[in-house]
């Protein structure tokens, strides 16, 4: 059996999410991506597979870079043939980017050190039709210094139980945030998060919260205390589903909990 590492491109649009959803036995009974991926590779196989994605996206959410494994009983193909095989059975809003053989001990889950994900923010008049998938308009330009003051905040090991939805199971609210960040595109600005892992929509419950914080007027150090509240009422509305993209996932450096 050859452990092969997939590295999976997504729009996210029409799934409902990464995840696998099984019902009283029966698999798949809403589309998701990690659903689709394994049909193709059952096809493939001409047996179930098993597919192990390294972090789970919700239902809307885009990826340049999803990583996810799966072990092979075929030893004839090339990893990387994969690509071509696999794209050959996918729809068209699943794209297999590259594969690769890895250790029979790798999964793409635990063996990852750091997700980033980014988030589009249009702030133009109105964004192209073919953007509307991808971004979410706000109709102004808003201020990149306060923004990226108060993101200086996450920085480090944080307790982000403010930015948690309701029903998360995690049992820590703790994440390592290395990077946290504004930047302009165009007429878009990105805000692009790294971290060890991510509770369930708090990129989009951080991204929310800043545009909305920094359009009502408030700093850093009003920002601060929100985040050491630990109060998730206290957040801002989250953002929608569009903007965000699950950018890259990395297998180097430290492995810190989850």
């Amino acid at each position: 059996m050859r452990n092969i590492l997939l590295t999976i491109s997504y729009d996210g649009t029409d799934f409902c999410g990464w995840q696998r959803q099984d019902s009283d036995g029966k698999k798949n009974v809403m589309r998701t991506v990690q659903g689709e991926v394994e049909l193709a590779l059952e096809k493939l196989h001409k047996t179930p597979v098993s597919l192990y994605g390294s972090g789970r996206t919700d239902s809307g959410v885009h990826a340049t870079a999803q990583a996810a494994n799966f072990f092979s009983p075929i030893d004839s193909i090339p990893a990387e043939k994969y690509v071509q095989a696999l794209n050959s059975f996918l729809p068209h809003d699943i794209r297999i980017n590259s594969a690769k053989e890895v250790s029979p001990d790798f999964n793409a889950r635990f063996s990852a050190t750091s997700r980033t994900y980014r988030y589009f923010i249009h702030c133009g008049q109105s964004p192209l039709a073919s953007e509307m998938r991808y971004v979410w308009p706000i109709h102004r330009f808003p201020n990149l210094r306060t923004l990226n003051e108060m993101a200086a905040c996450l920085k480090g090991e944080t307790d982000c139980a403010t930015f948690a939805a309701s029903g998360d199971q995690s049992l820590s609210t703790f994440r390592f945030i290395d990077n946290a960040v504004f930047f302009p595109d165009g007429e878009k600005i990105v805000f692009e998060i790294s971290a060890n892992a991510f509770l369930w929509k708090m990129v989009r419950s951080i991204t929310g919260s800043l545009i909305f914080f920094e359009k009502s007027g408030k700093d850093a150090s009003y920002f601060k205390e929100i985040l050491e509240s630990k109060d998730r009422k206290k957040a801002g509305p989250t953002a929608p589903s569009t903007g965000l993209f699950l950018w890259s996932v990395s297998f180097d450096g430290i492995r810190r909990h989850v």
